[in-house]
C-alpha cells in the first residue's frame, strides 16, 4: 500500500530503542512514578523567563496571519536575527538579513542541505560520538549516508584529527559512497566541548582540497557556561574564521536555530548562513515545504529585537547550566559514575556506564548489551537513550542534565538503584 521509500521510512519505527518512550511522563508532584528522561536535549531552566517574556510583550499583528509574513522568515526577522549573530559570533565578515534564510527548525533545515547538497546514496562526514538523529535528518527522505570516522571522545578535537577524517573520505569515496560534505556540531553533542580553533581551520581544509562542503551546526553556541573545569576550550563560530586561503566561501554553511540557546525548540525556528547564491536558490525553490508559522515569527522578532533582554536571557541561562552541571557532576561524583571531563556547553554529559553492562557472550553485541542495561534502567523508572550516539566504545551515554533540580536528583537516585546492583 505504502510507496518503497514510505515503506524504509516507516520501518524506522521497528529498529529497537530508535525512538524515546512516550506518555507517563515523570512529575514530582501528580506523576511520582512516571519515567524520567535523560534523553531530549532541551532547557527547561528558563521556561517561566520565555512565558513571562511572551506573555508581557508580544503582539501577534493581522499580517502575522498571511503568507507574505513568515514566508522565508519575512524582512524582519533575519535582519534581527543577523544582528544578533553581529554581536555574539564575531562573523569575519558582519552579515545582514539576506545572508541568513529561515526554516521551520534546524531539522529541517538538515533536510534542505541534504536534498540540496547531495543526491541519495551519497555520503555526509561526521565524527563519533555524535547526535544520532542526524541518520533521520539527513537520511530518511534524501537518503544520504551518514559515513563515521574512527574518532574517540578524547581526541576528535585534535588538530590532528583531521587525517583520520581524510582516511575515512577516501575509504567511503573507494566503495561507491561519495562524500559530499563534512559536518561538524560546535558546541558538541554529546560531549559538552567545543572545537578549537586550528582544529576547525584543518578540517576546512581538508574540505577545500577535496572540494566538499563543511557544515557547521552551530546550535549551542551561546549554551557555553564556566563548568570549572580545566583547560576548557571556548567557543569559536566558523563565521569568526576568515575563510581567505582556507575554504571556498561557496563551501562554508553555518546552521543555526532558537531551540536551544533560547530555550525555544516549540517556536521551530532554523537558520542557515552562507554565501553560495546556489544553495540559497535551492533553498528559497523548497522553502514552501518548510517554511515558518507567522506566530513563530512574531514571537522571535520581538525577543531578538529586544538587545537588552537577549543579552540578560542569554547571561541567565548561561548562569543556570553552569550550576545544573556542578549539580550533576556532584552527583554522579557521589553514585561512583565517571565521566568525560572538560566540558563547557550544551545540555548534557557523557557518562561512562560500561562497568555495569551485563557480562559479553559470543551472543551479545556491545549494542544487545547496552539494550540491556537501558531496559534495567526504564525498569527503575529512568530512561537513557542505548547506542544513539554511536560511540565506538560501548557503554557511554549522553545524560541531559538541564531540568528541575529534584528531578535530576531523582533520577540519579534510580540511576544508583540500578548500578548498585552490579
Amino acid at each position: 500500500m505504502l510507496s518503497r521509500r514510505g515503506a524504509e521510512t516507516a520501518e524506522q519505527l521497528d529498529i529497537p530503542w530508535r525512538f524515546v518512550p512516550g506518555g507517563n511522563r515523570y512529575d514530582p508532584d501528580t506523576n511520582p512514578s512516571g519515567l524520567i528522561s535523560f534523553a531530549t536535549a532541551e532547557n527547561a531552566l528558563v521556561q517561566q523567563e520565555l512565558e513571562d517574556f511572551a506573555n508581557n510583550n508580544v503582539h501577534i499583528p493581522g499580517l502575522a496571519f498571511t503568507y507574505r509574513y513568515s514566508t522565508a522568515g519575512g524582512p524582519r526577522f533575519p535582519a534581527a536575527l543577523a544582528a544578533f549573530l553581529n554581536e555574539y559570533f564575531h562573523p569575519c565578515k558582519p552579515l545582514t538579513g539576506s545572508n541568513v534564510q529561515i526554516t521551520s527548525a534546524a531539522t529541517a533545515l538538515h533536510e534542505i542541505l541534504a536534498f540540496s547538497l547531495a543526491d541519495p546514496g551519497q555520503g555526509i562526514l561526521t565524527s563519533r560520538p555524535c547526535y544520532g538523529r542526524f541518520e533521520l535528518d539527513f537520511g530518511n527522505k534524501a537518503h544520504l549516508k551518514l559515513v563515521y570516522p574512527e574518532t574517540y571522545a578524547e581526541t576528535c578535537f585534535h588538530p590532528d584529527v583531521v587525517h583520520v577524517y581524510e582516511e575515512a573520505l577516501l575509504k567511503s569515496n573507494a566503495e561507491g559512497v561519495t562524500i559530499r560534505a563534512l559536518l561538524v556540531v560546535n558546541p558538541h553533542n554529546p560531549l559538552g566541548r567545543c572545537y578549537p580553533k586550528e582544529t576547525l581551520i584543518a578540517l576546512m581544509s581538508l574540505c577545500e582540497k577535496h572540494k566538499i562542503h563543511f557544515i557547521s551546526d552551530e546550535v549551542y553556541a551561546l549554551s557555553v557556561f564556566d563548568s570549572g573545569e580545566p583547560d576548557t576550550i571556548p567557543f569559536t563560530s566558523a563565521l569568526s574564521i576568515n575563510p581567505s586561503g582556507v575554504i571556498d566561501e561557496d563551501l562554508l554553511h553555518v546552521t543555526y536555530a532558537m531551540s536551544k540557546d533560547f530555550g525555544a525548540a516549540g517556536l521551530r525556528r532554523g537558520a542557515l548562513i552562507t554565501k553560495n547564491t546556489a544553495l540559497q536558490n535551492s533553498l528559497t525553490s523548497i522553502i514552501r515545504f518548510h517554511s515558518p508559522s507567522g506566530m513563530s515569527i512574531a514571537i522571535g522578532t520581538v525577543m531578538l529585537e529586544d538587545r537588552e533582554w537577549c543579552r540578560n536571557f542569554i547571561s541567565l541561562s548561561q548562569k543556570r547550566i553552569a550550576e545544573a552541571y556542578r549539580f550533576v557532576t556532584d552527583g554522579l561524583r557521589k553514585i561512583g559514575v565517571k565521566y568525560l571531563a572538560g566540558a563547557n556547553a550544551g545540555f548534557f554529559i557523557w557518562i561512562d556506564l560500561s562497568p555495569y553492562l551485563p557480562p559479553g557472550s559470543e551472543t551479545k553485541s556491545p549494542e544487545e548489551r547496552e539494550f540491556a542495561l537501558a531496559q534495567k534502567l526504564v525498569d527503575a523508572g529512568v530512561f537513557l537513550h542505548p547506542g544513539e550516539e554511536h560511540s565506538l566504545m560501548p557503554g557511554w551515554f549522553r545524560l541531559v542534565y538541564t531540568q528541575e533540580r529534584r528531578i535530576v536528583e531523582k533520577g540519579l537516585e534510580r540511576l544508583e538503584s540500578v548500578i548498585s546492583r552490579k
